[in-house]
């Protein structure tokens, strides 16, 4: 067996070579069951060779010092921009997530936010290292053009550094703070998932989502993640109260048999916003790369009836198009 990314001792989610979910179902899935996914696979719907999502064009001011800001870039790609930071997640510039690059999903929509128009980024945080999370490319990128400073779950520094040495990577167990600045704080949550970047090393590294605490309110990242039991949402307002902002996944999820313990649908994207009391969430990990079997935009129209069915106005959990922007209200 390869040499574990992180050694140290066992914990409730971590029995001394691989991390686990906690009274959560198996995320590991073998291979009769990617064979039985693919030969009984019934795309739900087309996904058209050009755009047929709408792409704003506001590119982002170099800071926000009064407001949030929050700029999609697509798929879990997100600018956030506040009390003068500029923080990106799991940043994706490629035109594919793969481990080769001329295999694998491909991008069906330009990223929301050219590179070039990028403020000056002084903090990325990373959920997992899945090659749609975790593309080393981009972070080379992010690199050589704006120093910034990296924040993930434990073990997930170890294909970083051997890709950009130069990077300064923090790692963390769920429950670890990290001062951003003065003013904020990224906090790592946990999530219902698992990581891999090769055939050998399935959870090695710890996956997570992240709260930021702020001068204008706690912003939750869920990151990748099931639902299971819903605690781990709960968990957000009981420690930090309501978010004001959630950015809550609402694509890749079908077949539910293969992807319910490790990805949400729309339905249980509207119970995490629930959960955590958010007064505002955001859809991503939707509609930039064909990862499942679902349309193209079947999480939009999904979420849409799971508001309606809940009795929640749509304005208060919007589908987020690459390129749109969300801003805190005057």
């Amino acid at each position: 067996m390869p040499r574990p990314y992180h050694t140290g001792a066992p914990s409730d989610h971590f029995d001394g070579t691989r991390f686990f979910n906690p009274d959560h179902p198996s995320t590991d899935k073998t291979a009769r069951d990617l064979m039985r996914w693919r030969r009984m696979r019934t795309p739900r719907g087309a996904w058209p060779a050009h755009p047929a999502l709408p792409t704003a064009t506001d590119m982002p001011p170099k800071q926000v010092t009064s407001g949030v800001r929050v700029s999609m870039v697509g798929h879990a790609s997100v600018l956030i921009q506040v009390a003068g930071l500029n923080i990106l997640t799991d940043p994706v510039w490629s035109q594919r997530v793969s481990p080769l690059p001329f295999v694998g999903p491909t991008r069906f929509n330009p990223p929301g936010i050219p590179f070039a128009a990028l403020p000056e980024i002084h903090v990325v945080l990373l959920s997992h290292n899945h090659y749609d999370h975790l593309d080393l490319p981009t972070l080379r990128r992010l690199w050589r053009a704006h120093r910034p400073r990296l924040v993930t779950p434990l073990g997930n520094d170890v294909p970083i550094r051997r890709a950009v040495p130069q990077m300064p990577v923090s790692t963390g167990d769920w429950g670890d703070r990290f001062a951003l600045s003065n003013d904020v704080t990224a906090v790592i949550h946990p999530a219902n998932h698992w990581s891999a970047r090769g055939l050998k090393d399935r959870r090695f590294a710890l996956w997570g989502g992240f709260v930021l605490t702020t001068p204008e309110g706690v912003i939750y990242f869920a990151g990748d993640t099931g639902y299971g039991t819903g605690d781990i949402f709960r968990a957000v307002r009981r420690a930090f109260g309501p978010p004001r902002l959630a950015l809550i996944p609402i694509g890749a999820y079908e077949p539910r048999w293969f992807m319910a313990p490790q990805h949400t649908n729309p339905e249980e994207a509207v119970r995490i916003l629930e959960d955590t009391g958010a007064a505002q969430g955001l859809g991503i990990h939707w509609g930039t790369f064909r990862l499942t079997d679902e349309a193209q935009d079947a999480p939009k129209q999904a979420l849409a009836q799971a508001l309606r069915t809940a009795g929640i106005p749509a304005e208060r959990f919007l589908p987020f198009h690459p390129g749109e922007v969300w801003r805190t209200p005057a």
